[in-house]
C-alpha cells in the first residue's frame, strides 16, 4: 500500500475514533462544554467518510462539506469554508 493510502487511513480512524470518545456530547439538548459540542458534531459529520477510507473506499467530497455545513449553521461557526479551500466542489 503506497504511503500516501496508509497516511490516509491512518488520519481516518483517528477521526472515527474521536467520534466514537464525543458521542456523549451529541444533540442540541447535551449541556457539555461547546467546543466539545463542537468538536464532537464534526467528528459525526464526517464518520461515515472516514469509514469509506478506512475500508479502501472513497465518498463524495461535496456531500462531506454539505455536511459540514450543517454542523456550522448549528453552532455558527465556518469549518465548511476551511474544508472548500482543500476540495474543488464542482468535480
Amino acid at each position: 500500500m503506497p504511503n500516501t493510502q496508509l497516511q490516509t487511513k491512518i488520519l481516518a480512524q483517528g477521526i472515527y475514533e474521536i467520534r466514537q470518545l464525543l458521542s456523549g456530547f451529541l444533540g442540541s439538548e447535551n449541556a457539555g462544554d461547546p467546543c466539545v459540542r463542537r468538536a464532537a458534531h464534526l467528528a459525526y459529520a464526517l464518520h461515515n467518510e472516514a469509514l469509506a477510507v478506512i475500508d479502501g473506499g472513497t465518498f463524495d467530497a461535496s456531500r462531506a462539506v454539505d455536511k459540514v455545513r450543517a454542523v456550522d449553521r448549528m453552532f455558527d461557526e465556518s469549518f465548511a469554508a476551511r474544508f472548500e479551500s482543500h476540495v474543488s466542489i464542482d468535480g
